[in-house]
């Protein structure tokens, strides 16, 4: 009769571990839907266009011009139009993703694995980015979601930025766009980005990173009450409400401002260090979708400037932006944001000055 009236303590544990592994696979469920509508199936049909047309299209920053129009308010709804057409299912994924971490995947599960300021958490968040295929800025609210988790400082930052930097798809696009001198450049880079520069993030993070050691982290987290729907609710209310307007406004300034930020160069200019240098920070901060890089790359090639200013434009324009910045600033500590910021201008100076050379 004891037996029976004292049940073992393996026995109360596996209803919820049932549970959890029921709301981890409605979360892969959802991504893998989620990413098949928006990504994976679209950009199989843009492969081929690449590989058979040699392109993908226009440049979103200039169109088939040289340079971008002249800063205005028109010049500014014309490129959020633009922009958002082409992004919008990919952020509304990103922020449903980003919220349903929050409450779908146990945060223990999260901490064990991607909670440790190793480089093997880093590496985790780095190769799990890369079936997600998204532009920084829809990659950075699953970024704010894992960091609301508790996942380090090293495994978010590189689930970031292997999304836009290591995008298969991109690097096909770009095989058969531009040439394989630029994939073989933007995988060194892209490499160095994610799983370099996120690793050594965790040095600049102080005391709001998981320690090395996790499991009194594990064992002192505990699961979030209350019913799912709501807790979902709350998490998707509060990232809309913090996420969305920085994002709307910064896109809509950042169109206006793309003439001054990629300007008119003398025909000497367009291939010299100082070009490197402008377009190198202004790749930095300017927003574009998932491979529009590409499209612009190959215009400015094609009117002239040299192929420092691509190699740049490379590393630095699909990496981060400003808006995305705005977007996870709340979640990294400062010392962090800079750090990647500094990089990422540093990684694009150096693939500038590289492909000098070789491109």
């Amino acid at each position: 009769m004891s037996a029976i009236s004292n049940p073992s303590p393996l026995g109360n544990k596996r209803p919820t571990n049932y549970k959890s592994i029921l709301l981890v696979f409605i979360f892969v469920l959802i991504a893998i839907a989620g990413l098949s509508y928006v990504k994976w199936w679209p950009y199989y049909h843009k492969a081929i266009k690449a590989a058979t047309e040699h392109s993908i299209g226009s440049s979103i920053l200039t169109g088939d011009l040289a340079t971008a129009p002249a800063p205005s308010i028109q010049a500014a709804w014309d490129y959020a139009v633009a922009y958002f057409q082409s992004v919008w299912k990919a952020a509304v994924l990103g922020i449903l993703l980003g919220s349903l971490v929050q409450v779908l995947i146990p945060a223990k599960w999260l901490i064990r694995v991607l909670g440790k300021t190793s480089f093997g958490s880093t590496a985790i968040g780095g190769l799990a980015s890369i079936p997600g295929m998204m532009c920084t800025c829809c990659a950075a609210p699953i970024a704010v979601g894992l960091r609301k988790r508790n996942v380090s400082v090293g495994a978010s930052l590189a689930f970031w930025l292997g999304n836009p930097v290591l995008n298969p798809a991109t690097l096909i696009f770009m095989t058969f766009v531009l040439s394989w001198k630029f994939t073989i450049m933007r995988i060194v880079f892209g490499l160095i980005l994610t799983f370099a520069v996120s690793y050594f993030a965790n040095r600049f993070a102080g005391a709001s990173t998981v320690p090395q050691t996790v499991d009194d982290a594990v064992h002192k987290t505990s699961e979030p009450e209350g019913p799912l729907m709501s807790r979902w609710l709350k998490s998707a209310g509060t990232m809309l409400l913090t996420v969305v307007p920085a994002y709307f406004i910064s896109v809509v300034l950042l169109g206006a401002a793309r003439a001054w930020m990629f300007p008119v160069l003398g025909e000497g200019a367009m291939n010299g260090i100082l070009a490197i240098v402008i377009f190198a920070i202004a790749g930095t901060l300017f927003v574009i979708p998932t491979a529009a890089e590409i499209p612009i790359i190959a215009t400015f090639l094609s009117f002239g400037f040299g192929t420092g200013v691509a190699g740049a434009l490379l590393v630095t324009l699909p990496s981060i932006s400003l808006p995305s910045l705005l977007m996870v600033y709340r979640s990294f500590p400062r010392r962090v944001i800079w750090f990647v910021c500094i990089s990422v201008v540093v990684l694009g100076l150096l693939s500038g000055v590289i492909g000098t050379f070789i491109l």
